[in-house]
């Protein structure tokens, strides 16, 4: 009734709308409104979550922080329904609540924990007092014939796992027993895994029996740094290495007091999700119980239902596996397919076999898809909705004419940030929408942008400018209890730039989301660009200060210049970089290739080398990345001798007309 109150006078008022020229955008006013009461009905759901956690018995398991207070929920509202499937194997939410328990009982006995409420909650330790505490360089570690000294309240444990069940029941278990959890990238190895350890502040690193081969080089550093080591598995016979799993079956599957997991504030830091920066090194960003809470609505806010059963092949330890895809799972009690890789071949014959009706992907995902030769599994599925974010517009197209009829919801988020756009109208190419009823519940704003000084426009008063339709600005979200920025473990200047004061009056703090992105006439939001030197890659944030700081360790290289360069018909851009060689040294190919496969992940090793007498730079010296990634990488255009990355042979090699030409066609690989 409300809604047809309020809907009577704007259909009195249309023959005047229509002159003024604001039909275009008032004529997704019914969607507008159908997402906006969505949108608050789950708000008030999160409270009452909240409010009921905070209001039960403290010894209860409904008395912990927001996963624990709903796996309880769960397993007795709905125990027998499956929550995961992996391969052959079901569980049910009974199975996580109990699987859980044992691993936050475990976990616990490493604490410490004798049964009391002595050193509760991750509120009750300070995170710097659980970093003065943890074990450090020249502490007994474990391993070497020594025990680790026990685990704080609050202590950090680094989990190195690949997407499975183990992975959900110790972060689960984790946050029953007041631990904060650590999600390292699982590519990570030598300089880049320590410094995830260290930035974190882990006390403890659970690893998976089969890195253990690639992770051994790397096991004397770990162990200089205190660190208590499980794996998950009895796959080793290396000293101080436990088998956590035996650990964790050796304890009751009875829950644990609400009390040790209870927060002091829904902004303490619970988790740590490492992200990657214009720094360089991967950077943890500080997730809180708030923002755990919030993500507990993502399915909801998509339009998805408990009795969907959502496809998951994205990696758990990105804010988009674990956070939206599990963590929105759980908010609907839905079923969850957990695959631990992603395959084209295999996608549509698990959809068939697992009923699967929504399917959560970045945009590479989708363009493999469209690139598979057709199939009979394709056809007859269930897949209603796909939720994600990156997908381009031409393969949007290509997607739903092939696979079709579904829907497509385009969403826009970051790890670390305090602003989410969600496209619930389905316009092709469109990220969000900007329409007032929605940035009334998620603010933000588009200013201005001066993409040669890297700073906001400001005004005579020093204020930031609005931009107009169709103006590329960027993106920022006003900083609020509601919505905070906690920034990154370690050094304040981790966060440089990403806080922006006096936006539009003096003393207001806005969120720096270092995006760029455009609002037409009809309200739509479409991504334009990403400021800074990062660039994105695979569904990876690549920075190029890292890759340039790699390669500029071989000492044959001179000068480095990192850049992403747009590939047709892939998402995001290429690594790409130009190289200048020490006189009188000549280039290595070879060494090249086994330097960024020891020390990069795979997504950021470059895909395209230019070799160059010398590397230009602007007038203040800076390199001219812009120019250089416009030039591309065509050989009949460059004078410069170029290199592609065949990862089929694993070498560098020259790429000539004919290399060119076959990866235009899709032939080549990337």
């Amino acid at each position: 009734m409300a809604v047809l109150l309020l809907l009577l006078p704007l259909l009195l008022l249309l023959p005047l709308l229509l002159k003024l020229d604001l039909w275009p955008q008032l004529r997704w006013l019914l969607a507008d409104l159908a997402f906006t009461v969505r949108a608050l009905r789950c708000k008030r759901a999160l409270r009452d979550r909240a409010l009921a956690a905070a209001a039960a018995d403290p010894e209860s398991p409904e008395g912990g922080c927001s996963l624990a207070w709903r796996l309880a929920h769960l397993a007795r509202e709905r125990p027998t329904h499956t929550f995961l499937i992996h391969g052959a194997r079901r569980f049910s939410y009974a199975d996580a609540e109990r699987e859980s328990n044992r691993a936050a009982r475990a976990f616990l006995l490493a604490r410490g924990w004798a049964g009391g409420r002595g050193g509760s909650g991750t509120g009750s330790t300070t995170e710097e007092g659980a970093r003065a505490k943890a074990p450090g360089a020249g502490d007994s570690a474990a391993g070497g014939g020594t025990t680790a000294p026990p685990l704080v309240p609050g202590a950090t444990v680094a989990l190195l796992l690949p997407a499975g069940p183990e992975f959900l029941w110790l972060w689960f278990g984790l946050a029953k027993a007041g631990l904060r959890t650590a999600f390292v990238p699982t590519a990570l190895r030598r300089g880049p895994l320590l410094h995830c350890l260290r930035s974190c502040g882990a006390s403890a690193l659970v690893l998976a029996p089969e890195f253990l081969e690639s992770l051994e080089p790397d096991l004397p550093a770990m162990r200089a740094m205190g660190l208590h080591l499980w794996a998950t598995g009895p796959e080793t016979h290396l000293a101080g290495i436990s088998n956590f799993l035996s650990e964790a079956a050796a304890q009751v599957d009875e829950p644990v007091p609400g009390f040790l997991s209870a927060p002091q504030s829904m902004t303490d830091t619970c988790l740590y999700i490492f992200t990657s920066g214009t720094t360089g090194l991967p950077k943890a960003a500080r997730i809180s119980h708030l923002k755990v809470l919030q993500c507990q609505g993502f399915y909801q806010l998509c339009g998805v239902h408990q009795e969907d059963v959502i496809y998951l092949a994205l990696p758990l330890y990105h804010m988009s596996g674990s956070l939206l895809g599990i963590v929105g799972c759980l908010g609907i009690g839905a079923t969850v397919v957990l695959k631990p890789k992603f395959s084209a071949t295999q996608f549509w014959g698990d959809c068939q076999q697992h009923g699967v009706t929504v399917f959560q992907y970045i945009g590479e995902l989708c363009r493999y898809l469209v690139n598979q030769p057709p199939s009979q599994a394709e056809h007859g599925h269930k897949v209603r909705l796909a939720v994600g974010s990156g997908l381009r517009p031409d393969t949007w197209e290509r997607f739903v004419r092939r696979f079709g009829p579904l829907q497509i919801l385009e969403t826009y988020g970051m790890t670390e940030g305090n602003v989410a756009t969600f496209n619930y109208t389905g316009q092709q190419g469109a990220v969000g929408r900007a329409s007032w009823l929605y940035k009334r519940i998620f603010p933000f704003s588009l200013i201005r942008y001066d993409v040669m000084t890297g700073e906001p426009i400001r005004n005579a008063q020093g204020h930031c400018v609005a931009t107009s339709p169709d103006e590329p600005g960027l993106l920022v979200a006003p900083v609020s209890q509601q919505s905070p920025f906690l920034g990154y473990a370690g050094a304040p200047e981790l966060a440089q730039g990403k806080l922006l004061k006096d936006v539009f009056r003096p003393g207001d703090v806005f969120f720096n989301t270092g995006d760029l992105l455009v609002c037409d006439k009809q309200g739509f939001l479409h991504f334009n660009d990403r400021t800074g030197d990062t660039f994105r890659w695979k569904g990876e944030n690549v920075a190029t200060t890292e890759v340039g700081e790699v390669l500029e360790a071989l000492d044959f290289l001179q000068e480095v210049n990192v850049y992403g360069v747009t590939v047709p018909g892939h998402e995001g851009r290429a690594g790409m970089a130009a190289l200048a060689l020490r006189p009188p040294q000549a280039l290595d190919l070879v060494q090249i290739y086994a330097h960024v496969s020891d020390n990069l992940p795979p997504y950021a090793r470059p895909r395209f080398l230019r070799l160059q007498e010398s590397l230009a730079t602007t007038e203040t010296f800076k390199q001219q990345k812009v120019r250089m990634a416009a030039e591309g990488f065509d050989p009949s255009a460059l004078p410069d001798p170029l290199y592609i990355l065949d990862q089929d042979v694993g070498a560098y090699l020259p790429l000539t007309p004919a290399r060119y030409s076959a990866l235009l066609s899709g032939d080549l690989r990337l």
